[in-house]
């Protein structure tokens, strides 16, 4: 199944559009089984359920997937923030891993402060059990969505 994702060049500062579907248009998340359960007010809810190819040599989550889960929910409570009227483009993020994550996973994600072109979120991993798995903080810039189709 193809999803088809803007290109940067396509990225533009124009009127708003909604973003709202912009987390079921990447690939990598389908790739991974990522679904978004919650994305609103500026809070996110992404879930998970580990499979063997996701995992590192130890059988836990490998650290790409827990940061991919902490990224997409960061930038989807970013994008709720702006009531999906602007997309969300990762600046920075630094992430903390605090014990091996296993079977089903729960990404929850928070803005914090939001300016016009700015956003600052943060972000936890947790296990079926509720314990934290890793944590991120991270900025993001806002962007418009223009009109044109990715070529």
């Amino acid at each position: 199944m193809s999803c088809p994702t803007p290109a940067l060049a396509d990225v533009l500062e124009e009127p708003a559009s909604d973003t709202s579907q912009l987390f079921q248009q990447v690939a990598f998340n389908h790739l991974l089984g990522l679904r978004r359960e919650l994305a609103e007010g500026g809070v996110s809810r992404l879930a998970l359920d580990l499979r063997d190819e996701l995992t590192n040599n130890f059988g836990n989550a490998h650290g790409g997937v827990l940061m991919t889960m902490l990224d997409g929910a960061m930038t989807s409570a970013a994008l709720s923030h702006s009531g999906f009227q602007r997309a969300a483009m990762t600046i920075d993020m630094s992430t903390q891993f605090h014990k091996p994550g296993r079977g089903r996973l729960v990404a929850h994600g928070r803005a914090t402060r939001a300016g016009q072109s700015i956003c600052f979120c943060e972000a936890q991993v947790e296990d079926e059990s509720g314990d934290v798995v890793a944590k991120a903080v991270g900025t993001f810039k806002f962007m418009r969505l223009n009109n044109r189709v990715p070529s």
